[in-house]
C-alpha cells in the first residue's frame, strides 16, 4: 500500500500526497490573484472585524454587562458572516467558473464541502 502525506494539507488524498517529497500538493498549492479594489475590499472588511474583536476584548476586561458584549459579539459574528459571503461570491465568479470551463467538474465537490462548512 502506497503511503500517503497528510502533512501537506491535511486532505491526505492519494492523488495529489502520493510524493512524500514533494513540499506541497495541489490543494496547497492553489492561489487566487486578486484585483487592487477586491483586496482592498476584504482587507478593510477584516480590519474592521479586527477592531471590533479588539473592542469586544476591551469590553470584557472592562467586566461590561453580559447582554452588551454579546451584542457585539453578535455584530462581529455578522461582519465575518459578510466577509464569508463576499469571498464566497467571488470565487463562484472566478475560480468555480473558470475550473468549469476547463472542465475541472472536481471544483463542484470542492465547493459542496465548502458550503457544508458554512451550514453547521
Amino acid at each position: 500500500m502506497e503511503e500517503i502525506n497528510r502533512d501537506c494539507c491535511g486532505v491526505g488524498e492519494r492523488d495529489c500526497c502520493l510524493d512524500l517529497s514533494k513540499s506541497a500538493c495541489f490543494h496547497c498549492d492553489k492561489k487566487r490573484i486578486r484585483s487592487e479594489e477586491e483586496y482592498r475590499r476584504l482587507c478593510n472588511r477584516l480590519s474592521r472585524i479586527e477592531g471590533q474583536i479588539r473592542g469586544i476584548r476591551k469590553m470584557l476586561d472592562e467586566s461590561a454587562y453580559c447582554p452588551d458584549i454579546l451584542n457585539q459579539a453578535a455584530a462581529a459574528n455578522a461582519a465575518l458572516n459578510a466577509f464569508s459571503r463576499e469571498l464566497l461570491s467571488q470565487h463562484l465568479r472566478s475560480c468555480v467558473v473558470n475550473d468549469l470551463r476547463a472542465g475541472n467538474d472536481e471544483v463542484v465537490d470542492e465547493l459542496l464541502s465548502t458550503l457544508q462548512k458554512f451550514m453547521k
